[in-house]
């Protein structure tokens, strides 16, 4: 190889920006002139030990990027790339790779071993490299020590990168041996025990079978329980780790094992350092969500039977547990209000106690009102922080009955506390727990109310105060302000904060101009509050919604003048321009449901289009996705007459089809298709070639995040409604799109949860797109057109009711689907329902069904189909 690559490597992390320049682009060069060979230098480069340090680590870098990315259609080229590179330059470089395991610096052989990691991740699920792991658990008994290190570290990450199904069970066993041996406190080194605890974290996966084994499982857990007393800070966390993935993979075999766990996590709770007692938190945390999750399942699903039993260990634990989380509430730190995403033992414990109730209910009550009352009033601050603290984190889970006559007694207490505690953190806390009061206990569900006419003015006075106060108290008061305004959603005509409204949206206002509102999040929340307070607002004020649109629309045009600013400057902007138009769409929508604001609402229209207009031209994603939805809103208020707009919106709805980066803006513009054509009816037809293009390349782009695609299918059948007939030109490619869609969507049996999800929501969006065009099509002298792509739908509702696994909301869907087959398609689709495998007992089922929007579609679908087969 005729360039030094140590060299290249070397400047192309040059703090001189133009030597940095032309190595970055010689490596570019030669990756694409030379693939093999780039490759074959780099893991040459990786494993000599003659190299500097630095350009082998980079060397490595680049490597493990040549095989592995973020955006999925890109990971599918490295890996298609790096399948069909010669097995001789694919062997040469395994064997460099595996040689540098051996290097005696550090960097080198850790990122060997992930570099193996990840070309075991393309190979081994391809029957390829069957020698790998054999020769990797040869290296475990190798001394020099360093050696065994990093093949435990491969390993562990060999153990990320594959899943389980591609490792056969003997090989499981062997690695799990050499693993927990590695973490044994006979081995000697704790960089071993370090890396095999660390792998053993990442292979519990693959460990199903000898969790089921009392013996294999028994030895596993001793050594993990052991290592969590390592005098090693590091092994313990990593110790700990462990315990939290086994608590949620392996819940149901803990059992013989909870006592002794208990008091390892109560020590560490209590003496160890932060980053191992914030595990030993999450251990508890972790049994709260598996058994949280098996009560509702058990609960929602009326046999009883979940696929786990409930052990109760929480309940069990509740008189040492309890304790344990309320004496760690009081290890506050001195500024944890003031950096966002802080997290120490105080936050921990309190949201570990907060799932603690929501596992218990109302047994936990009784073991944390003690605390409470003894610390609410105690001079040292933290004392009642703490114990507001654990009143806010029991709100959620006991019932109402419990809870309300104790929040009746504390609601006067700390409103008092939030306007005179002289201790900044006490009244954050006081905030958030008065905020979680309105939450979970105030509302149109609740019996009892909280908030009377009596209160009511009190409350709102001390909140508006509280928006005084320091940023990070302030944005807990419109926290607290936000859920008060939701629980009185349901009321009208008139809402007990009707007399405050004006004086709330002015102080809102004014919040949002404070010097700090970017301290906080509180520019945000004082938005989100005001958007909530419109949002729930009754008719009585909407005078005073309308004397908000010229408000509105005046901030938004000052963030739109053109002012030179820096990227920092934008970024902020950007933000405020989002807040802005997601304040506008809940306006626009609010004065857009009833007639007589919407008429005097619309005097504003061309401005506030206007304005949007301009927004798009600015480039920022969160801006758009804001900015479009406020659109679709707009375009649902104003109708027809939205047509006018559409000249000059229509290049950026295009952009926003366009944009595969930012896929959340794409999922955006693809509803408000939906609401144009809603909007607009036959008036979309001008622009519907460009638009059924666009969403068909969108289909088809392996580039394109997959949620994106039940929208799009769904909007398909909006389009159809909206043109009638004319959809004809657009059935030869949308059909077959569909067709193909929904074979797929039948072979996802035994898929996991996230995917039985998506599989649903592809499924309703075919069906949607279904039901729109044979809607649209009905009582056209076209119908015939559809009559050949009948047996397909039929047959596609027919798997789906074989599997047994449709929700709810796709069973109404496709019950409404079989009656548009039949009122569109009459007596040609009445033989073909006859002949079909399941539509009589999928109707009965529907027809039988407790939820009401079902069986109100099924009796429309029977009257449709009794018509189709009389005729």
């Amino acid at each position: 190889m005729a360039m030094e690559v140590t060299q290249v490597l070397l400047n192309a992390q040059s703090i001189d920006g133009n030597v940095r320049k032309h190595a970055e682009e010689s490596l570019k060069q030669f990756q694409e002139q030379n693939l093999p060979g780039f490759l074959l230098s780099l893991s040459g480069e990786l494993a000599s030990d003659e190299k500097p340090v630095d350009s082998r680590k980079l060397a490595g870098l680049i490597l493990k990027n040549a095989l592995d990315a973020k955006e999925q259609h890109r990971k599918l080229e490295l890996v298609q790339r790096w399948l069909s590179l010669d097995n001789n330059v694919k062997g040469q470089i395994k064997a460099f790779l595996l040689k540098t395991l051996a290097s005696p610096i550090p960097d080198a052989r850790s990122t060997a071993s992930q570099v193996i990691a990840k070309i075991a991740g393309i190979e081994l699920p391809q029957r390829q490299w069957p020698e790998l792991i054999g020769s990797l658990l040869s290296n475990i008994h190798q001394l020099p020590v360093h050696v065994k290190q990093a093949t435990l570290e491969t390993l562990g990450y060999l153990c990320e990168e594959v899943s389980p199904d591609v490792v056969d069970q003997d090989h499981v066993n062997k690695i799990l041996t050499a693993v927990v041996q590695g973490m044994n406190a006979s081995e000697g080194n704790n960089d071993v025990r370090l890396a095999a605890t660390r792998a053993l974290y990442n292979a519990l996966g693959f460990a199903q079978a000898n969790f089921s084994n009392d013996m294999e499982r028994d030895y596993i857990m001793r050594v993990v329980c052991e290592s969590t007393m390592s005098p090693e800070v590091k092994i313990r966390q990593a110790s700990f780790e462990c315990l939290v993935s086994i608590s949620s993979t392996y819940y149901e075999k803990l059992a013989p094992y909870i006592q002794d766990i208990f008091n390892i996590t109560a020590k560490a709770v209590r003496e160890d350092e932060e980053p191992v007692a914030l595990q030993a938190i999450e251990f508890w945390s972790s049994i709260c969500d598996e058994e949280i999750d098996i009560l509702e399942e058990y609960l929602g699903d009326f046999t009883g039977d979940s696929e786990i039993p409930c052990f109760y260990f929480i309940k069990q634990a509740l008189p040492a547990l309890v304790p344990m989380l309320l004496e760690t509430l009081l290890k506050q730190e001195e500024d944890q209000d003031q950096d966002e995403g802080a997290w120490n033992i105080a936050m921990a414990g309190g949201t570990c106690l907060g799932l603690v109730a929501r596992t218990v209910g109302d047994d936990i009550v009784q073991l944390v009102m003690p605390f409470i009352e003894e610390n609410i009033t105690k001079p040292d601050w933290r004392q009642r922080e703490a114990a507001t603290y654990a009143f806010g984190s029991i709100l959620e889970g006991p019932s109402p009955d419990k809870l309300t006559p104790l929040v009746n007694v504390a609601l006067n207490f700390m409103l008092t506390a939030l306007t005179k505690d002289p201790n900044n953190h006490v009244k954050d806390t006081t905030a958030w727990t008065l905020g979680r009061i309105f939450e979970f206990l105030h509302g149109s569900t609740v019996d009892t109310p909280i908030i009377t006419q009596a209160n009511c003015q009190q409350i709102v006075t001390v909140l508006l105060q509280s928006m005084k106060d320091v940023a990070n108290v302030a944005e807990k008061a419109c926290g607290a302000l936000y859920f008060l305004a939701q629980g009185y959603e349901e009321v009208s005509p008139s809402s007990p904060l009707t007399p405050y409204f004006q004086e709330i949206v002015q102080a809102l206002l004014t919040v949002t101009h404070r010097e700090d509102a970017g301290e906080s999040r509180l520019r945000t929340a004082a938005y989100e509050t005001l958007n909530e307070v419109v949002r729930c607002s009754t008719d009585e004020t909407a005078p005073m919604v309308l004397q908000l649109v010229p408000v509105i629309m005046m901030e938004l045009h000052n963030t739109l003048e053109g002012q030179k600013l820096s990227s920092d400057e934008r970024e902020k902007q950007g933000e405020l321009q989002g807040l802005l138009c997601g304040c506008l769409q809940v306006i626009i929508q609010k004065l857009g449901s009833s007639e007589p604001t919407k008429y005097v609402f619309m005097q504003y229209a061309d401005q506030i289009m206007g304005l949007f207009l301009r927004v798009f031209a600015c480039r920022s994603a969160t801006v758009h996705e804001e900015a479009m939805l406020a659109i679709g809103a707009l375009a649902y208020a104003t109708g027809p007459d939205f047509d006018k707009y559409m000249p000059e919106f229509y290049k950026y709805l295009e952009m926003g089809l366009q944009n595969f980066e930012e896929y959340q803006v794409c999922a955006v513009t693809v509803g408000v298709v939906g609401d144009i054509c809603r909007a607009l009816e036959d008036k979309t037809l001008p622009y519907c070639d460009g638009i059924m293009t666009q969403l068909l390349k969108d289909l088809s782009s392996n580039q394109l995040h997959r949620s994106v695609k039940p929208p799009i299918f769904s909007s398909f059948g909006d389009i159809a409604l909206a043109i009638g007939e004319n959809f004809e030109k657009y059935l030869m490619y949308a059909m077959p799109m569909l067709q193909s869609a929904a074979e797929l969507s039948a072979q996802t049996a035994d898929a996991d949860d996230e995917m039985t999800e998506y599989t649903n929501s592809l499924r309703n969006g075919i069906l949607e797109a279904y039901s729109g065009i044979l809607q649209g099509f009905k009582n056209s002298p076209k119908t015939q057109l559809l009559i050949p792509y009948a047996p397909h739908i039929l047959q596609f509702l027919d798997s789906m009711y074989m599997e047994k696994d449709m929700d709810d909301v796709v069973m109404k869907t496709a019950i409404g689907v079989l009656g548009d087959l039949a009122d569109t398609l009459g007596s040609n689709a009445g033989s073909l329902i006859q002949q079909s495998l399941s539509s009589k007992d999928f109707l009965n089922e529907c027809l039988s069904s407790d939820d009401h929007m079902i069986k109100e579609s099924a009796e429309w679908a029977k009257l449709a189909i009794s018509r189709a087969i009389s005729v």
